[in-house]
């Protein structure tokens, strides 16, 4: 059977990956009590200048300049800060059209970050949080040297609300820090109308009466290893943490045990392109410096079940009344791949399609021609705006682009059905003499004129391509909150009133009346049973696999009708001429 042949690779091979996922999840070091429930204070880092009490933004002291991998070892106070990100009471709120956030005094550290056209996936009344309460995850930045602002110091800003007012395209917020000497540091964050690009600048004043040595200005990204909501109950989870793009060295992602181990082999000193960033289903947190400016990268364990990964640019010695500035724009939003490619070089690797995406990224390009309504060979694509009309059409497409493999493979299972009364004889002849009854089969299929394999063969070279499908849909973010028809209002999510499960389960019914019955009655039984077994399974799917699935099996069972019919109807005309003759 086609569709059961490949649903049950296609488990198979989710099943191993799966089993493998889990396992490095079982063996991977639990997060600390209470990293998801009540907030735990911090104690003061171990940086010189820095003993600010009670920061909401653990991280541990700032890398140090020159360490292995950008790393320095972690303070002991660090390793107790993997506490959940909360929002103190003195937070600068900003709000845009499509952005809510939340800048901590404290570091003028990016806390929180509200996502306002994107629903949360456990309570769609809510904006999405991607930096913030529920999870440690917040954006931090400073400088190194001792008695240097870092994300400990104190900042402070004209206001504690801003708003992007009718007719502006900006609001900047502008925070400004006074170390003990005379040291002075300003940060702006500018947030941009329609934008989840967010500039910031970083200045260093020296108000001292001697020279500021030569240092680095840091920005990293500080994380827990909890996975996102809204993962899909069934299938392999997409990848979660920090990765890495250089014109060099290309996309590097990071496994959280690999930092647990400190076994990462990023990208560090060299380089004058590339960004960092932290990657999860449909969302990334990236920054994304110009090209042609020094930089460094580094990624590490600050405490259990904690993690960093950032970048440091170079600072020029300060003489007297100088000052320096660097610029880091960063971007935390969807990961809409034409809006990722605008920004940075690579920056749209990071929708994960899996090991296939040599097959996922001309799916996906499909996909969007489809979507546009664009004319195609000069046919006019209708259903222009409808993520669900793309996914009918580029199934209709690939399925004609695999007819030849396909009909190959009903012409051999109607002809095995053709011939199956005569295997059934073949089994009550021989009986247990197994060497008898297989030379006896091949001596019918040679006649016959038939390849036991057949059925088989074309299913199992369309799976590369039915798999990065199954990649494409599942990580184009494009499809969420997307609407199909009626009661599909978001191609992401499991069908709320179970029809397109129930429409599968039913065409996997029909497909197994359609195919040959096995020989021997317990494989018999195991196929009859088997729609409903993995039918249950699409029950969890998100819509936009499920219709793919469903439109792939009506399509194969009127091509597998329309061959078993021409098969069956042959075969039957020339037993009768031979019965005449």
């Amino acid at each position: 059977m086609d569709i059961q042949r490949l649903v049950l690779m296609v488990v198979f091979s989710f099943s191993v990956l799966s089993l493998w996922q889990n396992w490095q999840k079982e063996n991977e070091p639990l997060l600390p009590t209470g990293m998801q429930s009540a907030p735990v204070a911090p104690k003061a880092d171990a940086v010189p200048g820095t003993n600010v009490p009670g920061s909401s933004v653990p991280g541990g002291a700032p890398p140090a300049a020159g360490a292995p991998n950008g790393s320095a070892a972690v303070p002991a106070a660090a390793q107790a800060a993997a506490a959940s990100t909360t929002v103190a009471d003195n937070a600068i709120r900003v709000q845009t059209d499509v952005l809510e956030a939340w800048i901590d005094p404290r570091g003028a550290s990016l806390v929180r970050l509200d996502l306002l056209t994107q629903n949360d996936p456990e309570d769609p009344a809510k904006p999405l949080t991607l930096l913030g309460p529920g999870r440690h995850y917040a954006l931090q930045s400073g400088y190194n040297g001792a008695g240097l602002p870092n994300h400990n110091s104190t900042f402070q800003a004209a206001q504690t609300h801003y708003e992007l007012s009718a007719g502006q395209d900006t609001v900047v917020v502008r925070l400004q820090a006074q170390e003990p000497g005379g040291v002075k540091a300003i940060k702006t964050y500018t947030f941009h109308r329609g934008s989840f690009l967010i500039d910031i600048g970083q200045e260093l004043v020296n108000g001292s009466s001697a020279e500021i040595p030569a240092q680095w200005a840091y920005f990293h990204l500080t994380r827990d290893a909890s996975t996102p909501g809204g993962e899909t109950s069934f299938g392999v989870k997409t990848f979660t943490g920090p990765a890495v793009y250089t014109d060099e060295t290309k996309y590097h992602k990071v496994d959280w045990s690999d930092l647990d181990k400190n076994k990462s082999e990023i990208p560090t000193k060299g380089f004058t392109d590339g960004w960092v960033a932290m990657v999860q289903h449909y969302f990334v947190a990236a920054l994304v410096p110009p090209e042609g400016h020094e930089r460094e990268y580094y990624a590490q364990q600050v405490g259990p079940g904690l993690y960093r990964a950032g970048m440091k640019l170079p600072v020029a010695a300060l003489a007297p009344a100088a000052s320096a500035s660097v610029q880091m724009p960063f971007y935390a939003g969807p990961q809409q791949q034409s809006t990722l490619k605008d920004l940075a070089k690579g920056l749209e690797i990071v929708v994960d399609y899996g090991v296939l995406k040599i097959f996922a990224q001309p799916l996906f390009w499909l996909l969007q021609m489809f979507h546009s309504g664009v004319d195609l060979l000069g046919v006019h694509i209708p259903g222009a705006g409808n993520w669900g009309v793309a996914i009918i059409l580029l199934t209709v497409l690939i399925k004609a682009v695999f007819f030849p493999l396909s009909a190959a493979s009903y012409r051999s299972m109607a002809k095995m059905k053709v011939v199956a009364p005569r295997l059934t004889k073949l089994r009550e002849q021989y009986g247990d003499d197994r060497m008898k009854l297989n030379a006896a089969m091949m001596e019918m299929y040679k006649t016959e004129k038939i390849n036991p394999l057949g059925g088989c063969l074309p299913i199992v070279v369309q799976i590369p391509v039915f798999l990065a499908l199954y990649w494409t849909l599942l990580g184009a973010v494009e499809l969420r909150q997307a609407p199909f028809i009626g009661w599909v209002h978001d191609l992401s999510l499991p069908d709320p009133l179970y029809i397109l499960p129930l429409l599968m389960l039913g065409s996997m019914v029909l497909q197994t009346r359609l195919s040959p019955k096995p020989p021997d009655p317990v494989q018999a039984k195991v196929m009859m049973f088997m729609p409903f077994i993995f039918g249950i399974m699409f029950f969890w799917f998100p819509s936009g696999l499920v219709l793919y699935w469903l439109v792939n099996n009506i399509l194969s069972i009127a091509q597998q009708w329309q061959i078993t019919r021409m098969i069956e109807g042959g075969a039957g005309a020339g037993r009768a001429k031979a019965a005449n003759d």
